[in-house]
């Protein structure tokens, strides 16, 4: 609906851009097409002026729209009136769906170029057509009227139409002194009643033959009972629609009252067609995801999800547009103006789009699935929705994160959940004081532990990979096989305290963080004497009064 209104507001945008000659002084702007006043420009707007001017009993309007150009001498009024009263009571005309809505008319319906079909009138020889043609008027512009065949053939038309079922049961009153909307009240009475009747005659139809299903398929899971049971309503509502459209018709209801109706019953019809289908498409959808999940394909549950959301979204796009349609918008020429006004869109929708090429990544490649404990960036959680915008993440403290796929698909994904085993790989730091034959029955004895274990997938790898800073680095390398997180932490703690115990057994320990201090003192270097002083060591006066040096002490520290 958004895109749909901004097209619409783009056209009005642009068509409210003056013209190069600013007031009007464009040339081409003289000879621009002035759009026919009763709307004979296409052939719905040709029917629709008709039907308009006859529910107003306005004959003399309603004349404008027959081409009488071939009748001599015929009254327009009378003739317009006459064609009314065979569409009363015998004729049809289609749909606004049916009808073309373009200047150049259908194209396609093996007719003439200048000519189209916009009706049909019964008769006990079969049916007639009526033919639109495109003249050109007055003033030079093409308009669509009633061909002047089809105005010569309805004398004769005339005389094969009876008077209806309606108009024969109704008194007079109720056929000509009380009118609403152009219609005269019992008419609108008949639609009533015929109503009521064709949906208790649908009702019936459609429950004998569910009847006679159920019979045949009597089990209870039934994929057939399940769809059927849960588009049942919708299926009456939409037959009853298509019923009442050709009761209208073989009881010979007013062609304006069935005008009047025919959006009415399109969009009824349209809305019951959606419902169906989006009925169905969730009965299936259920009926896959158990199917998937009794075989144990839970991958693609999310895969599922979301192809049933895209035709739902696909399924109420369509109905809307179909609803615009029956209602009398040109939606065709608006999703044609995508030309002028897509860039503006496109560049409104950029964030929409990436994040729904990011749903399609991420059910393509199935990352991860609802259900999965995954790392995203850096938040934690469980996947709960997976939808075609967005993604639903419940995290470690039960808050829920909403994030577009967009953003998702670009982060790295951690699925812990699809991991088949379990990482065990502890580094124990042992004192230095243990011994190398402590050191080697110890690891000796925690291979044997590897080994011994069941739920530890064998070989284990257990060695000595260093010397540490104050202990020696003894490396456990291994996997354990668990269903989830719980069971491998309980495998984890039972060869934790298993390894404890070993440690103890092999007469050493774990080492704790420490430091060693040493204390030293230094020696002060030695007061020999130089070479160079030895001369002065006898100088006079310098001796004992022997001639002896001086002793000197060595200071030591």
């Amino acid at each position: 609906m958004l895109i749909v209104w901004a097209i619409l507001a783009t056209n009005v945008a642009f068509a409210q851009i003056p013209t190069p000659g600013g007031n009007g002084s464009d040339p081409a702007a003289k000879t621009e097409k002035v759009a026919d006043p009763l709307g004979r420009d296409t052939p719905a707007g040709m029917v629709t002026g008709f039907i308009s001017a006859a529910a107003e009993q306005n004959y003399e309007k309603a004349a404008q729209y027959l081409d009488l150009s071939q009748e001599k001498g015929a009254w327009g009024p009378s003739v317009a009136q006459q064609l009314q009263r065979i569409l009363d009571q015998g004729g049809y005309v289609f749909s606004r769906l049916r009808l073309s809505s373009e200047p150049a008319g259908d194209v396609d319906d093996g007719l003439p170029p200048d000519q189209d079909k916009f009706g049909a009138v019964r008769t006990s020889s079969g049916s007639v057509d009526l033919i639109a043609q495109q003249v050109t008027d007055k003033d030079g512009n093409k308009i669509w009227m009633v061909s002047s065949r089809t105005v010569a053939e309805l004398p004769s038309l005339s005389r094969t139409v009876i008077s209806s079922v309606v108009d024969r049961l109704l008194p007079y009153s109720l056929r000509d002194d009380y009118r609403f909307a152009g219609v005269p009240a019992g008419h609108w009475i008949a639609v009533l009643v015929l109503a009521v009747v064709s949906f208790l005659l649908v009702w019936a139809i459609i429950s004998s033959l569910l009847w006679v299903v159920f019979r045949i398929r009597n089990r209870q899971d039934s994929r057939i009972r399940r769809v059927l049971s849960a588009s049942a309503f919708p299926i009456r509502l939409f037959f009853t629609v298509w019923m009442l459209r050709v009761t209208m018709v073989l009881t010979g209801v007013s062609i304006v009252a069935r005008q009047h109706m025919s959006s009415v019953t399109e969009i009824i019809g349209w809305i019951a067609l959606s419902w169906i289908i989006w009925r169905v498409v969730d009965a299936v959808g259920d009926f896959t995801i158990a199917r998937m999940t009794l075989r144990g394909r839970l991958s693609m549950l999310s895969a599922v999800t979301f192809v049933r959301r895209a035709v739902k979204f696909a399924l109420v796009a369509f109905a809307v547009i179909a609803g615009l349609n029956a209602l009398g918008y040109n939606v065709t020429a608006g999703l044609a103006a995508l030309g002028i006004g897509g860039i503006a869109i496109a560049l409104g929708a950029q964030k929409t789009i990436e994040h729904l090429v990011g749903s399609l990544t991420l059910v393509t490649d199935q990352p991860m699935r609802v259900g999965d404990f995954c790392k995203f960036g850096e938040t934690l959680g469980t996947i709960e929705d997976i939808g075609m915008r967005s993604t639903r993440i419940r995290t470690l403290d039960r808050t829920l994160i909403t994030v577009p796929n967009g953003n998702l698909a670009a982060l790295p994904i951690e699925n812990f959940s699809r991991r088949d085993k379990f990482w065990y790989h502890p580094t124990l730091d042992l004192r230095y004081e243990t011994t190398p034959d402590q050191l080697r029955t110890l690891m000796a004895s925690m291979r044997d532990l590897l080994v011994e274990h069941p739920k530890v997938e064998s070989p284990g790898r257990v060695r000595m990979v260093g010397f540490g800073p104050n202990s020696l680095k003894v490396e456990i390398f291994s996997y354990i096989h668990a269903v989830d997180m719980d069971e491998f932490l309980e495998a984890q703690e039972e060869l934790s305290l298993r390894l404890m115990e070993l440690v103890e057994e092999a007469g050493t320990g774990f080492a704790l963080a420490s430091q060693t201090l040493y204390l030293a003192r230094d020696r002060a270097l030695s007061m020999t004497r130089s070479p160079q002083l030895a001369p002065q060591e006898h100088e006079p006066g310098s001796g004992n009064g022997d001639g002896r040096p001086h002793e000197r002490a060595q200071a030591g520290a």
